[in-house]
């Protein structure tokens, strides 16, 4: 019985011996596939780092963040105080006048070339005045009229009402 079990087992590893041959000759192949792929990329990640380090030391790269993180620190100081500006412009922005309306006409039959005009000077909220000016052969007379939320106390001409239809309106146009 020993002498089957001994001849088994020569059978089996002669038999045995070209499969472990087979095996290790795939995984070889596996390897060199692996250690080619592993040198290409570490051939890419080599020139990234060249391109990246061109003609620069580790302490001249390190300046040069220096100067970046000094860059972006001005900057947070510039937005913060544009920041205070633009507060400061909102906070005069109402006390303004924002919205226009102007027309010019005649006063008098007799008088050419719409020399008087009436002038609508409005804030955000509707609030500011009307001046209209009436030029005449004696001279030119000038009258100013409140407007609070988009209306006079006084009565208004036909020249005053549109200059500030036109104000409230936004239709406001420069005539050619």
């Amino acid at each position: 019985m020993n002498v089957i079990n001994r001849l088994d087992l020569e059978q089996l590893t002669g038999m045995h011996a070209g499969v472990y041959v087979l095996i290790l000759l795939v995984v070889v192949v596996v390897l060199i596939v692996l250690l080619v792929r592993n040198t290409r990329r570490l051939n890419d990640l080599t020139a990234r780092y060249d391109a990246f380090m061109q003609g620069k030391n580790g302490q001249s790269l390190e300046n040069i963040l220096l100067e970046r993180i000094k860059q972006v620190d001005r900057v947070a100081d510039s937005e913060a105080e544009n920041k205070a500006q633009i507060q400061t412009i909102m906070e005069h922005y109402d006390q303004t006048y924002q919205k226009l309306g102007v027309v010019k006409y005649n006063a008098f039959n007799e008088m050419g070339g719409k020399l008087s005009f009436s002038l609508a000077l409005l804030n955000r909220e509707n609030d500011g005045f009307i001046l209209n000016a009436m030029h005449s052969r004696e001279g030119c007379f000038t009258y100013i009229k409140e407007i609070v939320n988009g209306k006079s106390v006084i009565v208004l001409s036909e020249e005053e009402e549109e200059a500030l239809d036109m104000a409230l309106n936004d239709t406001y146009k420069v005539e050619e």
